[in-house]
Parts: C-alpha cells; structure tokens; sequence
C-alpha cells in the first residue's frame, strides 16, 4: 500500500499549525535531574525530532505535583517554577525548527515506583497493582498496596494537574497540553472497573469512573485557555497490557463522547496494534470509535504505525494525525525519510536496556 499523502501535509492544531501530520509518542526516559529538572542532554534529544522534521513532539509524562504524582526517579516534573523554567531549553530548540511541542502531564497514582516527596503511593482503591514494576524505570519486585485517595487527594490531584498545564505554557512555553489518561496510571487507574473500587461519585458506571478525567479537562481548560489541550486514551496499561473496556463499545461511546462534550481539541489513542478491532466480538478499531463518537476532535493515533500500510489504515479510520515511538528512537528524521522514500532504521531495543534512560548514542542531531 502506497503511504497516505497526506501524513506529510499541514495540519491545524486548534491554532498551532504543524508542518505534517506525524507527532512524537510520549516515552518515557527517565533523564531528568533527581529533582525532577529537565537536561542540556533532554533538550538535544527532543531537538533532534524536530530537526528530523516531525512537526509535534510529545514529551515524556511529567509528574504535576509535590504530593503523590511522580512515578519514576529522575522523572521530569513541572510542579513549580524553576522545574518549569528547566524545560524552556527543551521548548526552544524545538521551536527553532518549526516544531510544536506539547507537554504530556501525569500522575502515576498506586503504580508509582519512586516519590520523593512521599512514602505511600495512592490511588483510586487500595488494591495492589496486578504484575511487577518496571526494571528498566528502577523498579524492582510487586507494586506497594496503594492509600485509596480521600476527596482531599482527589482534589490536589485535580489541582496538581492545573497547575501543571498552566505552569507548561506560562514558564516553561509548550504550545499545547496532553493529559495523560492511558496506560495505567492514576485517570486510567479510576476509570478502569478492576481497579476502581469506589461506592462514592468516583466509581460505578463507566460514566462516573471517566469523572476525574472530566473533572481535570475542566479544571486545565479553566488554567490555560485557549490553547491545544486534549487526553491520551488507552485499553491496555503498562501492567496489564491485554486489558479490554468490559462493556466494550459502549464504554468506548461514554469515553470518547463524554470527551468531545467536555471540549477536548485533540484524543490520542493509543493501541498496540492500533489497526486492529479494539474488542474480540468487534470490527472497529478504537480509532474508528474514536472518530463515531467524538467526530469533531482531533483525532493522534498511536501503536505500531511506522509502516505505510498502518499508518494508512487508521487515516482513512479518520485518525488526523499519526504518533511513533520505537521507530521514532530508531529514526529521529523519519518524516525526512517518508518524503524521500529513503529506508527506516530498525529499532534496537538495548536502547531502552538496562535503563531506559537517554544514551549518548543518541545525541548526535538529525
């Protein structure tokens, strides 16, 4: 299948005008300063896709708060001011190539692996995280039980990731906002049935475990503005990579719906295989369920959609924008590559090994 002609056209972001239609994945890197403060090496690093012709770059998830928020040591954070300022380097060298950056904002919630500012993790009940942490994120053995947030948590959560965005765009000069959602950590956290044991307003149907997702949206709306700011969306997680939504397809109406209703600019759904039928009785893909029920937001898709084919297929899904990771690692010029049909490195996966920080192997530009 020939490549979609229009991954390489320019595509409006509610205002920010990217050059093509191909975005960096968030992955985390775990590079940062143990105080959470972005590199010189970071910067050279997310310079590079820029460079190479990407025309948005995704960071890594940076923790929102100085209470439970932060998952990983040498994480980035955006907590204050000084942690936001750290990363202008990282939004200048972007910006001096064209490049729009958006600032992904996390809270690991119970799969936290290392909190400098606290001794317990916690998250929506206080169930242990099913599997092990993740070695190359220096984690080691099963997931501590976490403390099941109070309302008092909740709202510094909410608070936290306010602060967060506003800070991202004011200090630090991100053009945009991605809310994390996905993968397992603390939105995903309530949201899924397994791990969200609540009888409150924050658990139940899948209408009220999507509430603090909502509630945050509201609450950075209110902290940025007029500006990109849309939720990453997944299934699986980082410790359960196999999960489905129970309730399948209506889940994925109440999710995506309730999201466009909220506002959101842009979804990112992200998928192993991001092609394939999002539920074993289904047809649609998760991006094709996306663009059903929330048709007028932007639509990044993300999972496995290095090659034409893929990537050709959620587009005509009506994804509107494609994410790589892997092949992003292996190819910082890979929107340079496409244009002139040169071929793709392959991904070497020591790369991430034995931690998956930032390697100097890397730094080298575009």
């Amino acid at each position: 299948m020939m490549l979609n002609p229009r991954i390489l056209t320019p595509y409006d972001m509610a205002g920010r005008a990217l050059k093509n239609r191909l975005a960096v994945a968030p992955m985390t890197r775990v590079s940062a300063t143990a105080a959470g403060h972005a590199t010189q090496e970071m910067a050279r690093y997310y310079e590079r896709f820029a460079q190479g012709g990407f025309g948005l770059v995704i960071t890594e998830g940076i923790y929102t708060d100085q209470k439970h928020s932060q998952g990983y040591p040498f994480q980035p954070g955006i907590t204050d001011d000084v942690q936001a300022r750290a990363w202008r380097m990282v939004t200048d060298r972007i910006h001096a190539h064209r490049g729009v950056a958006f600032a992904q904002i996390m809270h690991a919630g119970a799969l936290s692996q290392s909190n400098r500012f606290v001794d317990v993790s916690a998250g929506p009940s206080a169930l242990r995280p099913k599997g092990e942490q993740m070695k190359f994120y220096y984690g080691a053995g099963q997931y501590p039980v976490p403390r099941a947030m109070t309302e008092e948590d909740i709202a510094d959560a909410i608070e936290g990731f306010a602060q967060a965005a506003s800070l991202a765009i004011k200090s630090a000069h991100f053009d945009g906002i991605e809310i994390h959602g996905a993968n397992g950590y603390l939105l995903d956290q309530f949201l899924t049935d397994y791990t969200n044991q609540r009888n409150d307003r924050w658990g139940g149907s899948v209408q009220a475990r999507m509430s603090l997702t909502l509630e945050v949206v509201k609450a950075v709306r209110q902290a940025v503005g007029v500006v990109p700011m849309g939720v990453r969306i997944s299934q699986g997680k980082v410790n359960d990579f196999e999960h489905k939504w129970p309730e399948g397809e209506q889940a994925a109406e109440v999710i995506f719906g309730s999201l466009s209703d909220a506002g959101v600019d842009f979804i990112h759904v992200t998928e192993f295989e991001a092609w394939k039928p999002a539920f074993p009785a289904g047809q649609n893909s998760l991006v094709s369920l996306s663009r059903r029920y929330a048709p007028k937001v932007a639509l990044i898709a993300n999972g496995g959609l290095h090659t034409a084919e893929h990537a050709s297929s959620v587009m005509e899904e009506g994804a509107d924008i494609i994410a790589i990771g892997k092949a992003a690692l292996a190819n910082p010029d890979f929107p340079r590559r496409l244009a002139s049909k040169e071929a793709l490195d392959e991904f070497d996966a020591s790369i991430l090994g034995p931690i998956a920080n930032i390697k100097n192997s890397e730094l080298a530009l575009a």
